[in-house]
């Protein structure tokens, strides 16, 4: 296969896409791209300014407020699917750029990382443009002596400020912006400083080879996590979609306030894997792999195992042997699971947890440590602890790293109960010989989504989102197209 960076359109793209054009900073400033893998400086971005992010709110407000973006539907509809084919173009390039620079195991950018996102976040929300209810008729009434007829019209929210994670960068903004451009709206997009690639080689594709009016879609990229902020602060930005910890959504729905903004807040998680006493262990138990996937790094992982009592010698060894045969290290390489921490900063975040929950009593069974095989790059080893209570902290906070905690549980009742009691609720698991057991507890669990014997909700029609501090609003699905819209009630005779 030709090597994707020896065509010149499929090199790394380090310019903002502002008000149409490609642009560096307005200040004239880069900062690195770093490979978290090896600590090598990949090439450079634009270093954005408040004052970049403020011309960025101004052309998506112009963008939605003096074109026909917002009702034109075949336009929109022809954009998409425009998009849709042209990232297909540079598919290959994507996936090394994401391998690079966020150090996701390749093995990923076949599947959530790249070509799930890809396969239908775009063309799902094209086709919804054509059969979404836009306007409704409601009955004719008589009041006051006045006949009129009624109706409830769907329209574009406005401006929206879409903030991306650095985990999966890809498939976060694709699966924001999809819905964000078929319901009308205009966006500024702020990827996370650690992966700006992705996203600016987006804003590259949607300038040249789509017919995306100037401002209907923006690229901004900074070092400065405050630069986003001004998105939460501007009169002129009417929703912000945000992605990442619970701690940052609140400042955003804090921020937000002063203007009253729409917000859709898609935040952390602490899922669980209950496992009944009548599950097939050797067969159920080596998914628990699965919580050290791209090092952790995601936030619907389940990382808390629930085991039964009766059986839970026989799961921790199990579970054991599991964990210590993860195999991980470099993410080019096709048989690894898992890669670094994306950062210094989040690999010193892993250990320092790892440390509470030793003091804290927690017993550790594998790993706990940087791996000394790999002295290069931000890598944690996969760890195991076990007799963990759910009341620890390793059992309550969100780790974001290569982390499992083993608890016990004593029946059905005893194990929601567990599950239950944390502050998030954003996925989690039910594995179960009976299918009609194993429904029966995943319907009293309090989560955003859950998965019943390996069953996989993912899809660009499946409304994604969480319970309590896990988030407000749904990603995806007729949920999420409708989060982008205003409602509009008339009248007349």
């Amino acid at each position: 296969m030709t090597d994707p960076y020896s065509v010149d359109s499929y090199k790394p793209e380090g310019r903002m896409l502002i008000d149409g054009e490609l642009v560096w900073a307005s200040n004239g400033k880069t900062f690195d791209n770093i490979n978290p893998a090896n600590e090598e400086v990949l090439g450079v971005v634009a270093d954005g300014t408040k004052e970049d992010m403020q011309v960025a709110i101004a052309a998506a407000r112009r963008a939605f407020d003096e074109t026909d973006w917002s009702t034109n539907y075949e336009l929109r509809k022809r954009c998409l699917l425009q998009l849709h084919a042209a990232i297909e173009e540079e598919k290959e390039a994507f996936r090394h750029e994401l391998v690079q620079e966020v150090g996701t195991p390749i093995m990923l950018t076949y599947s959530a990382q790249l070509e799930w996102p890809l396969e239908d976040a775009f063309t799902w929300p094209a086709m919804m443009i054509d059969e979404f209810p836009w306007e409704r008729e409601l009955t004719d009434n008589m009041l006051m002596g006045v006949p009129s007829k009624r109706k409830v019209r769907k329209e574009a929210l406005g401006v929206i400020g879409a903030i991306i994670p650095w985990n999966y960068p890809f498939e976060v903004t694709a699966n924001k912006i999809g819905p964000i451009l078929a319901t009308g709206n205009t966006v500024v997009i702020k990827p996370a400083p650690d992966t700006p690639w992705n996203a600016t080689r987006l804003g590259r594709i949607i300038a040249e080879k789509t017919d995306i009016p100037a401002g209907v879609v923006n690229v901004v990229t900074s070092s400065d996590h405050l630069v986003g902020e001004e998105l939460t602060l501007s009169p002129d930005v009417d929703m912000i979609s945000f992605t990442g910890s619970t701690r940052t959504g609140m400042r955003v729905m804090e921020k937000g306030a002063a203007t009253l903004k729409r917000v859709f807040l898609e935040l952390g998680g602490k899922s669980a894997m209950i496992v009944c006493d009548d599950a097939d262990f050797a067969a159920v138990l080596p998914n628990a792999a699965g919580s050290c996937s791209h090092a952790g790094q995601g936030c619907a992982l389940q990382t808390r195992i629930l085991l039964p009592r009766s059986r839970y010698d026989e799961g921790v060894a199990i579970l054991t042997a599991v964990m210590q045969n993860i195999p991980y290290g470099d993410p080019q390489d096709p048989n690894n699971l898992m890669g670094p921490q994306v950062s210094k900063l989040q690999q010193s975040r892993v250990l320092e947890h790892i440390e509470k929950a030793k003091k804290q009593g927690a017993k550790l069974v594998v790993g706990g440590g940087r791996p000394a095989h790999l002295p290069k790059g931000w890598f944690v080893e996969p760890t195991l602890f076990i007799d963990v209570d759910n009341s620890m902290d390793i059992a309550q906070e969100e780790v974001f790293g290569p982390v499992l905690v083993v608890i016990p549980y004593d029946d059905d009742e005893d194990a929601i109960r567990i599950t239950n009691d944390s502050k998030y609720g954003l996925s989690g698991g039910v594995w179960s010989a009976s299918t009609e057991r194993g429904m029966a507890i995943a319907n009293r669990i309090r989560t955003g989504s859950i998965s019943v014997n390996g069953g996989v909700w993912y899809g660009a029609e499946a409304p994604y989102g969480g319970y309590k501090t896990s988030g407000i609003g749904r990603q995806n699905g007729i949920e999420g197209f409708n989060q982008h819209l205003e409602t509009k009630l008339m009248g007349w005779m």
